[in-house]
Formats: structure tokens, sequence, C-alpha cells
């Protein structure tokens, strides 16, 4: 099927000098789901970003969806962001907004008709058991549930690269495990997930493969890898 994000030789420096990625090699398949692991500080959020463009790297390859990122300009960036869904640990919502209109954000980015905009959140609410929170404001909502509505927006506009940074690091380990569910169930229709987390016990219950970074290097670069593929061709 061939690899959605394929990273070669990435390095990401701060100013300041800090390495927080050097010389990480790894490959994501097309329909896979897989963890990031690693200590906090390890790496992981800033490989996140990388492969979001919401920064780029110092060195190194980056290719998404067969997409060369050093190849996108400013302008492009919202453009090349609508294949890729985000679910961030702080959920990053606004509260001012209802849910309905935080999960249509990335919809109405597009310039998507109030029909399409409408019928998609709806369909996303309904996936994560939200459709009768639609018109509450996220302040009002536990943690799990605000949790479901940054899925719900990540989700919308049918990304097929889905990136989680820490999205069950403020849940408790029942909700966790729902948020793993609805993941897996998104997996099992061809979305591909890299998932980052420093819940080892849950990651580990979980028929998955673990990419484990370490000062901001792969820790097993065997795991970096399925089958040797040696990345994108």
């Amino acid at each position: 099927m061939g690899d959605i994000v394929y990273l070669h030789r990435v390095s990401k420096r701060y100013p300041g000098g800090h390495d927080a990625l050097n010389d990480v090699t790894l490959t994501l398949e097309q329909g896979e789901m897989a963890f990031l692991t690693g200590h906090s500080g390890a790496g992981k959020s800033t490989l996140l970003k990388l492969i979001a463009l919401i920064e780029r790297p110092s060195r190194g390859q980056v290719v998404v969806n067969n997409q060369n990122i050093a190849q996108v300009r400013r302008h492009q960036v919202a453009r090349y962001r609508r294949n890729v869904g985000v679910i961030f640990q702080n959920f990053n919502l606004l509260n001012d907004r209802t849910v309905f209109d935080n999960v249509a954000l990335p919809l109405v980015i597009r310039g998507e008709t109030r029909d399409t905009i409408a019928r998609r959140v709806r369909a996303a609410l309904d996936t994560v058991g939200l459709l009768d929170k639609e018109r509450q404001y996220p302040m009002v909502l536990s943690g799990g549930e605000q949790q479901r509505v940054g899925i719900a927006r990540a989700i919308v506009a049918k990304p097929p690269l889905i990136l989680a940074d820490e999205p069950t690091g403020n849940l408790d380990p029942a909700l966790s495990a729902e948020i793993m569910e609805l993941f897996q169930r998104f997996n099992e229709v061809g979305v591909s997930l890299l998932i980052a987390t420093h819940d080892v016990e849950l990651i580990r219950s979980m028929p998955y493969r673990e990419i484990a970074l370490q000062s901001g290097q792969v820790l097993d670069r065997a795991a970096a890898a399925p089958f040797e593929s040696g990345g994108a061709s």
C-alpha cells in the first residue's frame, strides 16, 4: 500500500541549540495505526508538529501523502492540512463557540456549503457519541467529552491521516480505553493514525506497532519501519 508518512534523517533544533529530534528515520504505512512512545521531552510532540506542518525540520526529509513538506509554501499550508487531522492533549477548543461550531471549523476554513457543514458535523458528532451536545459550550462538558469534540473536529473533513498527541493524557483509564476504541474504529475503515502517548500499559494491551523515542532519537530502528520497508518508494 505504500507509506503515508516517511521521515528520513530528520532533525529539529530550536533556538538556543536544543535538539528536539536527531537523525530520525521512520515510516507509517497507509492504513496503519501505530504508537509513538517515550518520556516527556523525548521528541514525540515535535515529531507530530513536523508531520502536521506546524513546524518545519532543521534537516532531513518529511514526506506525507506523497508530498515533500519542503515543497509546501506558506500559502499552501492550509490546503496541506486538509489531509491531516490533529488531536491535542489540551483539546484546543474555542470556549466562546458551541460544540457544533468547534467541529465545523475545518469545513468553514475550506469554504464548504452550509448544508455540507451541517451534515458532516452531525455525522462526526454522532460517531463520537455527542450529537445531543451540539449546542452546548465546551466549558460545560467533561474532560472526556471535550476530547471527543476534539476528535470529531479532527475527523470531520475525513482526512486519511490522524495525528494524536497524548489524547488520553488527561483522562481516567476507562475513558482512555473508550478513546482508543474510537481510534480502532477509524483505523478499521482505512484511516492511518500515529498516536503519541506515554501510557505504556494501555498500548501494550493493543496489537499495534510501537515506535519508541528517547532524547530525540528512535530507540529501536527495527520498529521505525514495518517489515523493513525502507521508507517511501
